[in-house]
């Protein structure tokens, strides 16, 4: 082992390599989760700040400098304070794993079944909440709803959502194409800027948003718009195609083999 790390091949050519591979994955893998949550101005903050610091030390502005050095603890601990959603985020999604195990990604249908469910039960005035887990899990919210191991039909979907069962006024759950809890309940978001007219389907989307990188539509019980929550963002009443678009580039499904649906279900086109 020691000819090997003191070999030429090894020193000049393998160590450097892996040394700028593994620090390019570290970076790719903080950027997709810094990416995922609202943290990107934090980081922008702080980027800022040390160029401003290295400006002012460069340049010998003592009494810029004194002051920098002065306030910036307190400038991080307000950072980490106003940001603390965002950096339990961070630290959640890294501490889940999983960086070299491939995720279960919904196929075309599921998606269509959802939306065709959705505008099904947009047409009756019934409201729902459906989520598609992406990397960060949410056990505890599953755990805590009806535990199911069914898979995603527009059939289900629809009869869960539009008659008063015990699992109509949570949350439902699909993960790696498969439903696996119903009656779930959400955090509600504290957004002061979110709408006074929006609901606790809406308030409860949003808030999982806020915390998780799932992606939830939500279907308005009193308006019947179909919307979409994500990345710590609601966007209310999406167009068919706007919503199957969106989906699709955030829950990565391919098109490829997709049955024809059966007769009212929804479609791209349609």
């Amino acid at each position: 082992m020691e000819n090997l790390l003191d070999s030429w091949l090894f020193k000049t050519i393998l160590r450097p390599l892996l040394d700028i591979s593994v620090l390019t994955f570290l970076l790719y893998k903080g950027y997709r989760i810094l990416y995922q949550t609202r943290a990107i101005p934090l980081l922008r903050g702080i980027i800022l700040m040390v160029l401003i610091y290295g400006l002012s030390v460069g340049l010998r502005l003592d009494t810029l400098t004194w002051i920098l050095n002065f306030v910036a603890p307190g400038i991080f601990v307000g950072l980490a304070i106003v940001f603390q959603p965002e950096l339990r985020k961070i630290f959640t999604q890294i501490g889940q794993g999983g960086w070299f195990t491939p995720q279960a990604k919904p196929k075309a249908q599921d998606v269509d079944a959802v939306l065709a469910s959705c505008r099904a039960l947009s047409d009756m005035r019934r409201g729902a909440l459906i989520t598609f887990i992406r990397k960060v899990g949410l056990k505890n919210i599953v755990e805590r709803g009806t535990n199911l191991d069914a898979e995603v039909s527009a059939a289900l979907l629809t009869t869960i959502f539009s008659y008063d069962t015990p699992l109509h006024d949570g949350g439902l759950i699909i993960q790696g194409g498969r439903i696996v809890s119903a009656g779930c309940f959400y955090p509600l978001s504290e957004n002061p800027t979110l709408s006074k007219s929006f609901g606790t389907r809406h308030r409860a989307s949003l808030g999982l948003a806020e915390e998780s990188d799932a992606v939830t539509v939500v279907v308005s019980e009193e308006s019947g718009a179909i919307s979409l929550a994500y990345s710590g963002a609601l966007h209310y009443d999406l167009s068919a195609e706007e919503l199957r678009r969106r989906l699709k580039d955030l829950l990565e499904f391919k098109d490829d083999d997709v049955p024809a649906a059966p007769s009212g279900e929804f479609r791209e086109d349609a």
